[in-house]
């Protein structure tokens, strides 16, 4: 079923006179998938965001579905069996944004190659009947086929294992159209600026203002649900004005290079850095990924930036296993996203010992708060959100469905790696250019991205800034931060046309984006 999901439509239903048995604040991974969850059983739903959706750390992973090796090593039985559990629902429901990815990690002892190949084999055997793979030895040889740039000089073999890989803000937006095509409402650049509450304290409505007008609307409601990610304490004071902060942000950051540097299908997997962390080299969209970094940091923003520091030790890592290693001239993007981790009981505590399952609490006021976890776990995190929001509300119990609910555009066929991430939309997407040859022109050189895919997203993914397009309808903002800034020009200009906008809009749309752009360049 395909909806033109219009703004103007959207906010018409904030205008009716209805009562939402559930208000969502946040349109991140976990928000976005509650909002399926709970349209999908048969709510009324309404999720508001106020950036674009996965504006933040939802667009700024590794790029992994994945049940965490690393929490393996730390002895995290159940959080590893519950994200493999899930990783496997993911392959089946959105098989158009994930895959299967092999990963090699490099070992330069024998003692090495034994330990991780048991850890390894405990991994698949935990995934149970979605495992995707088997993790097997490699020897020397096989790696350097495997790995044709790896360091050679006292290596001793290898193991090879199967995780997942994903398109992080392609499975937002799906997540999104899936929740539009349930029946929920959905709305990017409205920001939840207040509470209502009843005579005995209980939130009954919220106050949301639409950032593009400054118009604002008084929202009842029977339930609401913060999903804002690093965001929750902000909306926790807006409850309670001396709420003590629930999260504690890590900054995990990337750098991009060629693909060169790899050479290869098979990801790179660094076990232990000199930090004791663990560090990915991962082909994505015929680029590589290298990350990534876990900074506890005391202040959290939307648009967080890698440091220095940040930048050197993953070059310096690399250079440890990659001959020839990627310089800083050979970097073409750089970013960074805020993980919101628990708390720490003290300031001293690493991030690599605090939890990185999920929380989820309510507040006295009926507030319901989720937190922590990771885009693999998303869907179970959202289960538990509605169940917990079907007994504070009194709502009518109805068990969940998204088990086996397939994502917005979701489909086995395969097509030409560029259109892949567009599913079952792909057919709609050529038939745009069929109609129009003009909008096969790329918007770029070197580049697949073409005018249809911004008509597209003007209609049917809600895009309103030229950043929505370049950053998270497609990719190249992350993936080559120049040419993303050569094709803003291009893409101002076809949304201005779609969107009923002005020249005028359209520059100022250009000078955002390339004040952004400068933040993913060294």
């Amino acid at each position: 079923m395909l909806i033109e999901i219009n703004r103007k439509d959207q906010l018409e239903q904030l205008t009716l006179s209805q009562v939402w048995d559930m208000v969502i604040i946040g349109g991140g991974a976990t928000g976005l998938g509650t909002a399926v969850d709970a349209a999908s059983r048969g709510f009324k739903v309404l999720l508001v965001e106020k950036y674009d959706f996965a504006k933040g750390t939802s667009s700024k992973s590794t790029k992994l579905v994945h049940g965490g090796v690393r929490y393996l090593a730390n002895g995290d039985i159940k959080l590893v069996i519950g994200a493999l559990r899930e990783r496997g629902l993911i392959f089946k429901n959105a098989p158009h944004v994930s895959s299967a990815q092999s990963f090699v990690i490099p070992l330069y002892s024998t003692f090495d190659k034994l330990k991780y190949l048991v850890g390894l084999k405990l991994y698949d055997w935990l995934a149970g009947s979605l495992r995707i793979g088997k993790s097997v030895l490699l020897s020397k040889k096989e790696v350097v086929e495997k790995l044709p740039h790896i360091k050679q000089n006292g290596l001793k073999g290898g193991i090879l294992y199967y995780d997942g890989q994903f398109d992080d803000a392609r499975l937002a937006v799906n997540l999104g159209q899936t929740a539009v095509e349930h029946g929920a409402t959905v709305l990017n650049y409205m920001e939840a600026s207040d509470f209502h509450k009843n005579a005995d304290g209980k939130i009954n409505g919220v106050t949301v203002r639409d950032t593009e007008t400054g118009q604002t609307y008084t929202i009842q409601a029977k339930t609401v649900i913060n999903a804002t990610g690093i965001f929750v304490d902000d909306i926790l004071k807006l409850d309670t004005p001396n709420h003590k902060n629930l999260v504690r942000p890590s900054q995990g950051s990337h750098i991009v290079i060629d693909q060169k540097f790899l050479d290869g299908h098979d990801a790179l997997m660094i076990p232990e850095t000199s930090d004791g962390r663990v560090l990915f080299g991962v082909p994505w969209h015929g680029k590589v990924l290298l990350g990534t970094t876990d900074i506890p940091i005391n202040e959290h923003e939307i648009e967080p930036r890698p440091m220095e520091d940040e930048i050197n030790f993953i070059l310096t890592t690399a250079d440890n296993y990659l001959n020839p290693a990627p310089k800083r001239e050979d970097i073409l993007s750089i970013y960074a996203g805020l993980r919101p981790l628990a708390a720490p009981k003290d300031n001293e505590e690493s991030t690599k010992e605090i939890s990185r399952d999920h929380k989820l609490i309510h507040s006295a006021s009926g507030l319901i708060t989720i937190t922590g976890g990771k885009w693999t776990t998303y869907r179970k995190m959202a289960e538990e959100t509605v169940n917990m929001a079907i007994s504070v509300g009194k709502l009518k119990e109805v068990p969940c469905r998204t088990k086996h609910l397939a994502i917005h555009g979701s489909t086995p066929d395969v097509y030409h790696e560029h259109w892949n991430l567009y599913g079952k939309d792909y057919q709609a997407i050529q038939q745009l250019i069929q109609e129009n040859e003009s909008l096969r022109e790329h918007l770029v050189e070197g580049y697949e991205y073409n005018a249809a895919e911004v008509v597209w997203a003007c209609r049917y993914e809600m895009i309103r800034k030229v950043e929505d397009f370049l950053a998270r309808r497609c990719r190249l903002l992350l993936l080559d931060a120049k040419a993303a800034k050569q094709a803003a020009p291009k893409v101002a200009s076809l949304m201005a046309q779609e969107l009923g906008k002005s020249s005028e809009w359209a520059q100022n749309e250009v000078n955002q984006f390339n004040e952004l752009a400068d933040r993913y360049l060294l």
